[in-house]
């Protein structure tokens, strides 16, 4: 997939890697573009190609009483906002087939959730919106397993798909990225790294999810080291009080340090 095909994108002349990026789920309006402003700043000063993620709802949850979202309506009306004002792509996940439609109404993009991305009926109902498909790489999967789920779309006669690595379960309770995995989906597919979800501590005790916030920079060089086509990290500017996955997130504070770091990377590695 070109990363051309996704609407309003810019800086694609850059020679850049491209982020996806935001909070893990739409709290509010408030947030969204708070969050959003700061992110297309910095991506735009870096000529990074940018889009904004953000869940309109979370369906993965460790406890009954954990935050799930605000309404669907409510939070793609967000999304779209967002992309109205600040002239930014907008991706987020769907978790059944009958989101896919309503969800497409909304976004650009559809993500499709590491655990659920062997579901054929999900997987074929967003690739029948036409919509750009992001395919979450299961944490359970191999990196060849995934060039399956990429013909699902494909099949479909739709040609924008792309796939995210988020990490490989080790243990119970921790994720590791195998680099081998990422010029591997690159055969398949435009591919991308998540970093935060990669640093997950998942099935703790206490029921909510853990995180290694600590090695986010270390997992990002070393994808854009490796040649990764684009990164996805989850932000927020207040990590400690976000409402889901606030363990693992990134410090809205250190996004413009981090990726000023990961350009000059990226430039060195160009330069060979």
């Amino acid at each position: 997939m070109n990363i051309n095909a996704i609407p309003q994108i810019k800086n694609t002349d850059s020679g850049n890697f491209f982020v996806l990026a935001g909070p893990c789920a739409i709290e509010g309006e408030e947030m969204a573009m708070r969050i959003a402003e700061k992110l297309v700043s910095v991506t735009d000063k870096l000529q990074i190609p940018y889009v904004f993620k953000g869940s309109f709802k979370k369906a993965n949850r460790s406890r009954i009483d954990s935050f799930s979202g605000i309404g669907d309506e409510k939070a793609l009306k967000i999304l779209r906002k967002v992309s109205e004002t600040f002239h930014v792509p907008t991706v987020t996940d769907i978790h059944a087939h009958e989101d896919a439609a309503m969800a497409a109404e909304y976004v650009d993009m559809l993500q499709i959730p590491a655990f659920l991305v062997r579901q054929t009926d999900l997987v074929v109902a967003a690739a029948n919106t036409g919509k750009v498909v992001n395919l979450k790489k299961g944490q359970f999967m191999s990196p060849e397993s995934m060039k399956h789920a990429v013909q699902k779309v494909l099949d479909c006669n739709n040609q924008n798909v792309m796939v995210t690595d988020r990490g490989t379960m080790f243990g119970y309770q921790d994720m590791i990225v195998d680099f081998r995995g990422i010029p591997t989906m690159q055969n398949y597919a435009t591919t991308v790294l998540d970093v935060t979800h990669s640093l997950q501590q998942p099935n703790q005790t206490a029921g909510v999810t853990g995180g290694r916030p600590d090695m986010i920079e270390t997992i990002a060089k070393a994808g854009i080291a490796v040649g990764v086509d684009g990164i996805f990290i989850e932000t927020h500017f207040d990590p400690a009080h976000a409402k889901s996955d606030g363990a693992n997130m990134l410090h809205l504070d250190y996004f413009e340090g981090l990726m000023t770091r990961l350009v000059a990377i990226r430039k060195t590695i160009n330069q060979f």
